[in-house]
């Protein structure tokens, strides 16, 4: 192997009241994942600049010692672009494997069909050539409009690294530069068992970190111009992982041997985790540590995670200012959706739909840690505890409450507590802070603004509870701390508080604390409920909710309870429909029925010669359900211009009431009337007028159809000379 290894450590203290990971896999690893790691990272061979970069294909899933033989392997791959191993000490075969690249450094796959599955004997050495591409998308019959789930779309990976069945390998990829991107694989199986007292590094899938391992920061001081590194922990900037199955097989299955994490970013800034299904972990998902500003997790699939230890589906700590985790799916998770723990800097939770979790911990969906974080438009939803919850100290155990967490238009609902819950510091167990500690009582004194997350913010209250409708207006009216904004909830379900199911109106509250409006919408036995935020402070612990009720109704009844059902974190996409093909033309229907029938002078009656006519075209009608016919009703040209287009219309309509009484419905029917402006002949003779008083039926496929019909003169009425009309 052309790589040499140093161990580095990092002795940190524990912190008894975390859940560590699970006693059948990693009792012994005695590590808090805010800073608490013993870390060994290998030491990188400085790579010399290449002239150009290179693009890689790996087309053996073979691993083990590099040599030169006829397949180039993926740990071959990693150090040719490294600059680790020299492109000349490979087979000609490896060598027609590599080619410069016109731009980024790339590792491509092209392995046997069935072969696809890569399985490691020892631990991939670190990505450390900037911008290199790792891209699971190049292997034949990658395609990228298949996916297994309709929520959100992400393709199906074919390439599957994993440890070999008698490896336990620490992590699939190691990245510790800048811009590398991960795409398009199935990462599974990552992590660690009888590592003793402590563990030598983070397991997970992918782990993202600087080249050497960080200092003794078992203090855990504040951030500082120094904290946490020093000139040469440099973090990895915008690095992409995207596309990928993480813990989970590409045949959607629950692997074996679970990983330990997903995505752990250890020290990076400007992480990029975008469409990737990660299910199946021991632990988070998503845990970031010492370092991970800026980092962006969106459109995500985030489902059954934390089965074994540290139960949380995301987790933020450390420096994460200006995080956010925008349209993720999180759902089925043992423990919080999203949990902060001692973090610096803030993070925005928005447009996610978080349900269905806290399956085997109670713990709220999101538990807030610090300032200034925001919550909002999100779906919260069928949690074995409160929706949000607030911590009741500051970022680092100081004195004083998180404060300035803005958490407004979510909808919550089938909830085991408050949809937002503010925790005191007068409730100490641990159970308090990950599971809400109930309503808070009014604000009374100072002191409370220290002791009580976001300022200790009142909740608003409702001039009573019950409100009066109106002429269709609910009359809304209450009190609120001065300077706030309340926002008014719908509310569905049997709690005092809440769930704050549906945003309706905000309103402005005066400077004495009073808001009132009328909102529309609304009907008897409604209930509402509302919250205040407030610029300094943030946002309160929902109201107590309101009754809607109208005295002057009766025989109302409320609105029912609709409660949804559990859902059902993710489902298949509806088969694609094949793209049909145009069907030939289809030989045009000759239909043997007259078209025309024709009346006596100033007559608009059907003759006994034009029913066996009309009773013809009934019979195609009936035959055919799908034309449709319009009757047109025409005159010869004496009279008045106004006379001859009603005695037409009155042709139509009796040619129309005949069809109707054979069984022909109405809507098949447009009547429409010409008079004598469409006139079949140019003469004046008797045969001619005899032609122009006429009513024509025009067929109409609405297939598309050419309908070709056939002429008749058989009930022409010749009238008597000297006649008129």
């Amino acid at each position: 192997m052309i790589q040499k290894t140093t161990s580095y450590s990092l002795t940190l203290t524990q912190q008894p009241s975390l859940t560590l990971l699970s006693s059948r896999t990693l009792r012994p690893l005695r590590f808090v994942l805010s800073l608490l790691v013993i870390i060994t990272l290998p030491q990188i061979a400085v790579a010399q600049p290449s002239p150009t970069s290179l693009r890689v294909i790996v087309n053996s899933n073979q691993d083990g010692q590099i040599q030169p033989d006829d397949k180039l392997t993926l740990r071959e791959a990693i150090e040719v672009v490294n600059g680790n191993l020299s492109v000349e000490k490979l087979s000609n075969q490896e060598k027609a494997q590599i080619q410069p690249s016109n731009d980024n450094a790339r590792i491509e796959f092209n392995l046997p069909s069935n072969q696809t599955t890569i399985q490691l004997q020892q631990e991939l050495p670190p990505l450390a050539t900037p911008k290199l591409i790792i891209d699971g998308t190049s292997q034949p019959g990658y395609d990228a409009s298949r996916s297994a789930t309709a929520e959100i779309a992400i393709p199906q990976p074919i390439v599957a690294i994993t440890p070999a069945a008698n490896q336990e390998i620490l992590r699939g990829f190691t990245v510790v530069t800048d811009n590398v991107q991960i795409r398009g694989l199935s990462i599974y199986g990552f992590r660690s068992l009888n590592q003793g007292a402590t563990l030598t590094t983070p397991p997970a899938d992918i782990l993202i970190s600087h080249r050497l391992p960080p200092p003794n920061t078992k203090q855990q001081q504040p951030p500082n111009s120094n904290f946490p590194f020093g000139d040469k922990d440099i973090p990895p900037k915008g690095v992409v992982i995207e596309n990928n199955w993480l813990g989970i097989t590409p045949d959607e299955k629950m692997p074996e041997k679970t990983s330990a994490f997903g995505v752990y970013v250890f020290n990076s800034t400007g992480t990029t985790i975008r469409r990737n299904r990660i299910s199946y972990h021991e632990g988070s998902a998503i845990i970031t540590s010492v370092r991970a500003e800026n980092t962006l997790m969106t459109e995500n699939i985030i489902v059954g995670n934390g089965i074994a230890g540290m139960p949380d589906a995301v987790r933020l700590e450390g420096v994460i200012t200006n995080s956010q985790l925008q349209g993720n799916l999180i759902c089925g998770n043992d423990g919080a959706g999203i949990y902060l723990f001692k973090p610096t800097g803030n993070v925005k939770i928005h447009d996610n739909r978080i349900t269905f979790n806290g399956r085997r911990l109670r713990r709220a969906a999101v538990y807030l840690m610090g300032n200034e974080n925001q919550v909002t438009d999100n779906e919260i939803r069928h949690q074995t505890g409160p929706g949000v919850a607030v911590t009741a100290f500051g970022t680092h155990g100081s004195f004083g409450s998180a404060i300035a967490n803005i958490i407004q238009n979510n909808k919550f609902g089938e909830l085991e507590g408050l949809s937002i819950d503010l925790n005191t510091q007068q409730q100490l167990n641990i159970s308090d802070f990950q599971r809400g500690d109930g309503p808070n009582p009014k604000r009374n004194s100072p002191n409370r603004r220290l002791e009580t997350a976001n300022g200790a913010i009142n909740a608003p209250e409702f001039a009573s509870s019950q409100l009066l409708l109106v002429n269709g207006q609910a009359l809304i009216s209450g009190q609120a701390d001065p300077d706030t904004q309340v926002q008014i909830y719908r509310v569905q379900g049997e709690d005092k508080y809440g769930p704050l199911s549906e945003p309706l109106t905000t309103l402005t509250v005066d400077e004495k604390g009073n808001f009132s409006d009328s909102l529309a919408g609304l009907r008897r036995g409604d209930k509402i409920s509302a919250i205040a935020t407030h610029p300094k402070y943030g946002t309160s612990e929902p109201a107590y909710n309101a009754v809607i009720t109208d005295p002057t109704a009766k025989n109302d009844s409320p609105s029912p309870v609709k409660n949804s059902p559990p859902p059902k974190c993710v489902s298949a996409p509806q088969p694609l429909q094949p793209t049909p093909q145009p069907e030939p033309k289809p030989e045009p229907i000759r239909l043997k029925v007259p078209r025309i029938i024709h009346f006596a002078l100033d007559k608009d009656f059907i003759s006994q010669e034009s029913t066996k006519v009309l009773n013809q075209v009934a019979q195609v009608l009936q035959q055919y359900p799908f034309i449709v016919i319009e009757i047109e009703g025409h005159t010869d040209i004496r009279a008045s211009d106004a006379y001859n287009l009603d005695l037409g219309k009155r042709r139509a309509i009796s040619a129309r009431n005949y069809l109707l009484k054979q069984g022909i419905t109405a809507e098949r029917m447009t009547i429409r009337t010409f008079g004598e402006k469409q006139r079949r002949t140019s003469g004046n003779t008797v045969i001619d007028t005899a032609r122009d008083r006429r009513v024509e039926i025009i067929f109409k496929d609405t297939r598309g159809l050419e309908i070709i019909l056939e002429e008749q003169e058989k009930d022409l009425q010749i009238e008597a000379i000297g006649g008129d009309r």
